[in-house]
């Protein structure tokens, strides 16, 4: 590049003996000091496990000057390679707090601890995390780390974070802007599993679903019944739920239960998804009843007062579902309940017969006039970003067969309306799934083969991993697909048909279900 003549030069590196922690490292993936959990992924584990029994190599962890970071003592001229010290430096982090604070470091790090410390780094350095660091820590007299939970690349609107084009978002820049911080944590607990797969923070798709979710579907609950139990009960919810009032209530705990496990799997999309599924079915027992139809009616008072109780109750259901993600705003909704939170299991209790305080709005709606003026105050002065491509210059980018989720230009009020006559060349049927599976070498696909009855075995690749990251749960289901889209060849095997799912993209998908009764490759009209 510079036209000089490289120069050789020798230089004595020192090496830490990575290849006698081989036994130590193969316990630890084996979960033999975490109780026999595992310490990461299946994925990520076989990735650790492919290095082990590559042969490990002892590691280089010096460098000459000039280079940033610790000198070595006695050594001059050489540094400590930066991915030795920088673990090293989260405890000595941690070390300043315990002597702040009277906390004794060795009761979490001391080898005996029974604490656990749990590791959120990124998939690019699971071999500093998940090899190197362990065999530090034991080699040094301390305790391995509990669970490795890894994370994968951040897009913003489907492309690297760019500053010409506003996309390189700093945190203050997205407070200053008046948005909620607990608003990007539920965005991105709705796409993350315990895989690592990539995040894409979809702008319009953010504002969506926090709009939705929270606002439109959890808090609309007691925005939409709290006044009525102010003005006709004095606060007070009722002694007893209605019949129906208490069906629903036990469907709703079927719903919950297995929360606290999911949060400790790191299943967190998996939580949000129950999360909408249970406040989808409240609100819909509220629009059924129309409270406020029944206050009109002195009659039904006891009705309205039954009804409001349960979905206030239920309000606070999902509040300790989601108090993990959005600690702040569970506490304000706790205030308002008079009713603290003190564990998963605390949020079961029905309230029957307690005094609630009177609603005041938790969340209001995101105005997307702050996302653009966030957006704004993100760019440089680098130039116009560059012209979208015109349809005919655009290239496909995905080689799965599931429709990708559409960006915010292509977004549009209403679709194009068809005939009846183009409905018709569509043969949607319905099929089981008898087998589903990863597939190597794609963190987005799912293989499956579908029963499709007379039409006989049918295997599709569908890109909804990020949604369903347990594929053997969907063993069994019904699902909707086109038998008569023309087979597409893959790298991984030939794809026939298409699967079909509602939602955004990523984790925002939600397979179509046929009630039971539905036959294997029964048409769908």
């Amino acid at each position: 590049m510079s036209g000089a003549t490289p120069v050789l030069r020798d230089s004595e590196h020192y090496f830490f003996e990575l290849s006698k922690f081989e036994g130590l490292l193969r316990d630890w993936f084996a979960g033999k000091f975490t109780g026999g959990k595992p310490v990461a992924n299946s994925g990520v584990a076989a990735k650790l496990r492919e290095w082990l029994d590559g042969g490990l190599k002892d590691w280089d962890i010096s460098r000459d000057a000039p280079y940033f970071g610790f000198p070595i003592p006695d050594a001059p001229g050489k540094f400590f390679y930066v991915w030795l010290d920088a673990p090293v430096g989260y405890l000595a982090s941690f070390k300043a707090l315990c002597d702040r604070t009277g906390l004794k470091f060795d009761d979490f790090l001391g080898a005996d601890s029974s604490a656990e410390m749990h590791h959120f780094i990124g998939k690019d350095i699971i071999n500093f995390h998940g090899l190197f660091w362990p065999a530090m820590l034991h080699g040094a007299n301390f305790r391995t780390p509990t669970a490795l939970h890894v994370n994968g690349y951040l897009t913003v609107n489907g492309a690297k974070m760019s500053k010409s084009r506003g996309t390189f978002i700093q945190a203050r820049t997205y407070l200053d802007a008046g948005l909620h911080p607990e608003f990007l944590r539920y965005y991105f607990t709705t796409m993350l599993s315990d895989a690592p797969v990539d995040v894409d923070l979809d702008l319009k798709a953010f504002e969506e679903r926090v709009n939705s979710h929270l606002v439109g579907k959890w808090v609309n609950i007691a925005s939409r019944t709290a006044g009525f139990v102010q003005k006709y009960f004095d606060g007070k919810l009722a002694a007893t739920f209605g019949t129906e009032e208490v069906a629903l209530w036990q469907t709703l705990l079927s719903h919950y239960d297995g929360i606290d496990k999911l949060y400790e799997d790191g299943e967190f999309a998996e939580v949000t998804r129950r999360f909408v599924l249970m406040a989808d079915l409240v609100n819909g027992h509220i629009a059924a009843k129309a409270p406020w139809l029944m206050a009109k009616d002195e009659a039904q008072r006891d009705a309205l007062h039954q009804v409001c109780s349960f979905a206030l109750a239920a309000f606070r259901l999902l509040a300790g579902l989601l108090k993990p993600v959005m600690p702040a705003t569970v506490a304000a909704a706790e205030q308002f309940l008079a009713a603290p939170i003190a564990s998963f299991d605390d949020a079961r209790r029905e309230l029957h017969g307690h005094t609630v305080n009177a609603f005041e709005p938790l969340l209001a709606r995101i105005d997307p006039k702050r996302i653009e003026a966030m957006v704004e105050a993100s760019k440089e002065s680098l130039g116009a970003a560059p012209e979208a491509p015109t349809p005919s210059k655009k290239k496909a980018m995905h080689n799965d067969t599931s429709p990708a989720a559409p960006s915010p230009e292509s977004r549009v009020p209403s679709p194009a309306t068809i005939s009846i006559d183009d409905f018709a060349k569509l043969d949607l049927r319905v099929g089981k799934v008898v087998a589903c599976e990863f597939v190597d070498g794609s963190d987005k696909l799912l293989r499956f083969e579908l029963d499709a009855g007379l039409l006989g075995k049918r295997q599709i690749f569908s890109g909804i991993r990020a949604a369903y990251g347990e594929p053997d749960k969907l063993l069994g289901r019904n699902v909707v697909f086109i038998a008569n889209l023309a087979p597409r060849k893959m790298r991984f095997g030939l794809s026939e048909g298409m699967i079909l799912s509602a939602g955004d993209g990523g984790s925002d998908l939600f397979l179509l279900d046929a009630d039971q009764g539905a036959t294997p490759g029964a048409t769908v009209r």
